[in-house]
């Protein structure tokens, strides 16, 4: 078997990746390896792992070859840790777990089937008056007066509950906020953004991100729902979640579902979806090899 970097083209504005393909004598690939590096203030110490083993080549270790690749590149580039998810009980979950990484975080993943989304009770949470709050939304980039508050609202997704995860809360301004939503539409999919606006001095209070594929079919997938500390207590969360599963359901008919992953500590959140009428489907294990 032979380990080979590629050139990854996969350079973005706050990360870069590294790659490599395994293959037998013959030449035919058996599995890969991506190694993302955040290049983000506060997160040039980890390094995001992808790895991937053709099922009938398991057990002849093309999965520890490559991640002895990884683990040495990650070390060259001054990485302290390797993070990796896997769904809980499948494969990569055990591989993960017999080479030393250990479980740090559980996402439980759940979904909302758009036919039997009722319309008539999410008007109703939507056109429930929020005293000194009003909503707000666009498709695409944020609207230029917008921009700046909403850049300052990214804060709200800081303090969540992420278990043992090495959580960096990321810097944002309104040069990020639009390079994430380029990315987006660059490849095709569409993100709509609600968000509760404080009426007294026109701030954003809190939003909800959804991403819909770009042909309307299939699943939409929820982004981030976050409200400031400051305004939380006044049903927000839910308030914009609606107007966003409303919206979907509206404008694009042929949408089968909508999904959403939680940490399983954000119990506020996950009260959130279950009162909407997500149901879990799987989990999702974050691992972490420390160097």
């Amino acid at each position: 078997m032979r380990i080979t970097p590629l050139t990854d083209p996969d350079r973005g504005p706050f990360s870069r990746r590294l790659a490599w393909l395994a293959s037998e004598a013959g030449g035919a690939p058996v599995g890969s390896a991506f190694l993302r590096l955040p290049t983000g203030p506060g997160q040039e110490h980890q390094g995001e792992l992808e790895l991937n083993v053709h099922p009938a080549e398991r057990r002849n270790r093309v999965g520890s070859r490559l991640l002895k690749t990884v683990v040495a590149a990650a070390r060259k580039e001054g990485r302290r840790h390797v993070v990796a998810q896997a769904e809980a009980g499948s494969a990569g979950d055990r591989f993960l777990a017999a080479s030393g990484f250990r479980k740090v975080l559980t996402l439980t993943y759940a979904r909302l089937t758009l036919a039997s989304a009722d319309i008539a009770a999410l008007t109703g949470i939507v056109e429930q008056p929020h005293p000194g709050y009003r909503l707000e939304s666009w498709q695409g980039s944020v609207p230029g007066h917008l921009a700046q508050t909403f850049a300052a609202a990214r804060r709200a997704m800081d303090d969540m509950p992420m278990d043992e995860a090495d959580h960096v809360p990321v810097t944002w301004d309104v040069e990020r906020v639009r390079a994430a939503a380029r990315i987006i539409e660059q490849r095709g999919d569409l993100l709509h953004t609600v968000v509760a606006v404080d009426t007294s001095d026109n701030s954003i209070a809190g939003f909800t991100e959804l991403v819909v594929p770009g042909g309307g079919k299939g699943d939409g997938q929820h982004y981030g729902t976050g409200v400031l500390p400051e305004h939380r207590g006044h049903g927000l969360g839910r308030w914009m979640k609606a107007e966003s599963i409303r919206h979907a359901r509206q404008h694009h008919p042929d949408l089968d579902g909508l999904t959403t992953d939680t940490a399983a500590g954000n119990a506020p959140m996950r009260h959130i979806n279950d009162s909407l009428g997500y149901l879990p489907t799987h989990q999702v294990i974050s691992h972490r090899l420390d160097l």
